[in-house]
């Protein structure tokens, strides 16, 4: 089938080509983090399920650090992708990867001197502790290769290539279950084991991605002049970006940390069940948050050519996508919640951590509308480089799920942890969508300020 253009071609069906394998390839991403949580569940027990799960709202943190830097990069690259200014596209591709490179490193020091710190103030429960900290140490060793596989594909998808990390992460995925199972079933290394294969499998990816990457920018032509391979003004304006949006990836991750902190108080159990839900829920909101990155690369290329109507035509048509992902899901939800929690836990060996798994599943089913909603908006502000709204709605989420979680749990025990996520969902939508109305997004321009080219 003919790929879409989406410079050119209808902007319903050009996002949902373009975002479809998206959907597909960060399916597998989960997939790929879930494994080691299904597997320590099934074959090592309830308490090996609560250690990577206790370490997953950490690395989660560093993961949406990964994806929110490489969306921020992506917006520059897109827009002179857009804008045909293929030199200076190589270039923001070369400062992004050695930018964030080095940062990987820093947070790879960082994490080891800091993670047993870092448990401690989470409440990690005694009895898990020593395994989540195993956990968290290979990790953070595999950090460098996390970023830079993030980095390479949201490069990819700049450019509107967002099949190859889809078929990268078939890859990785399959390879990590592989790993997965032979270090736990064979070696019998229980949650090292399941760390281990996730670091591989992430190298493996990171190294091929980067060959592939080189491979594809060398076909656009450039002239006879040299590339330059670091550019200090670029890399400024991808931190006007990169920064917001890392800030709104993990304000997701820094609020389940934060919360997780009231659910920790409640036990290994509790902790299992919410465990569970939570690695559910990081499936099912998938094609809203693809969606929401497709709309920011669609509407960055449209703005880089100058074609503003186009860029609201684009946002409109994402609606459409979102309703119909949201009412699917919120069904299947309905339907097969039991037979979805029970692919973590046993009812009959962890009944509390199953009674609070299907707890959470069944209540948050119905609102994944919300965070498509927030996502798509935000998808379109942070594709037009306009950050200030978009930075202060998510932190506005961040503050509103903290405090309901915080404040109501002695009253309302773990439900008001459930309780508070779409609230805070909600409410980003709200500032976020009333501020797209205004029309001020368009006047934001970031690859060519001094010739007004994206100001109206």
């Amino acid at each position: 089938m003919r790929k879409h253009n989406m410079l050119k071609d209808h902007p319903g069906k050009s996002l949902l080509v373009f975002v479809l394998p998206m959907i597909v390839g960060n399916l597998f991403q989960q997939f790929y983090n879930m494994a080691d949580s299904i597997i320590v569940g099934k074959f090592v027990g309830e308490e090996a399920l609560a250690a990577v799960g206790a370490s997953y709202s950490l690395t989660t943190i560093f993961i949406m650090a990964a994806i929110g830097g490489g969306m921020g990069s992506s917006v520059v690259i897109s827009q002179y992708f857009g804008a045909k200014k293929y030199k200076k596209m190589k270039t923001a591709i070369y400062t992004a990867l050695i930018s964030f490179f080095a940062i990987s490193i820093l947070l790879f020091i960082f994490g080891l001197l800091a993670k047993d710190w870092l448990l401690i103030s989470l409440k990690t429960p005694i009895n898990i502790f020593g395994d989540a900290a195993v956990y968290l140490k290979i990790y953070f060793i595999g950090l460098p290769f996390l970023f830079m596989y993030n980095i390479l594909s949201a490069v990819f998808n700049a450019l509107g290539k967002s099949e190859v990390p889809l078929y990268l992460l078939i890859f990785s995925s399959l390879l990590n279950i592989a790993l997965d199972l032979f270090t736990v079933l064979t070696l019998k290394m229980g949650v090292a084991g399941v760390a281990v294969a996730t670091v591989i499998a992430q190298g493996v990816s990171a190294l091929i991605s980067f060959a592939i990457l080189i491979k594809t920018i060398n076909t656009y032509d450039t002239g006879i002049a040299g590339i330059e391979k670091f550019d200090p003004a670029m890399l400024k304006k991808m931190v006007v970006v990169a920064v917001p949006s890392i800030l709104q990836q993990s304000i997701v991750s820094v609020g389940m940390v934060l919360v997780q902190s009231v659910v920790n108080t409640f036990g290994s159990s509790v902790l299992a069940g919410y465990s569970a839900g939570m690695r559910i829920e990081s499936i099912c909101i998938v094609p809203m948050i693809a969606t929401g990155n497709a709309v920011s690369t669609f509407v960055a290329q449209n703005l880089g050519a100058g074609q503003h109507e186009r860029a609201r035509e684009g946002y409109a048509a994402s609606y459409k996508i979102i309703i119909a992902f949201s009412a699917s899901i919120a069904l299947i939800m309905a339907i097969f919640y039991r037979p979805i929690i029970s692919i973590f836990l046993d009812v009959g060996s962890a009944s509390r951590a199953y009674d609070v798994g299907i707890s959470y599943l069944r209540f948050i089913s119905y609102f994944y509308i919300f965070i498509g909603f927030k996502s798509i908006t935000d998808g379109l502000l942070r594709g037009a480089g306009d950050m200030m709204v978009f930075t202060l709605a998510n932190l506005i989420n961040l503050a509103i799920r903290v405090f309901i979680a915080h404040k109501f749990a002695p009253l309302w025990g773990v439900n008001a942890v459930w309780y508070a996520i779409p609230m805070g969902w909600a409410v980003n939508y709200v500032i976020s969508f009333g501020y797209y109305k205004t029309g001020k997004w368009l006047q934001r321009g970031l690859i060519d300020e001094e010739a007004g080219r994206l100001s109206i």
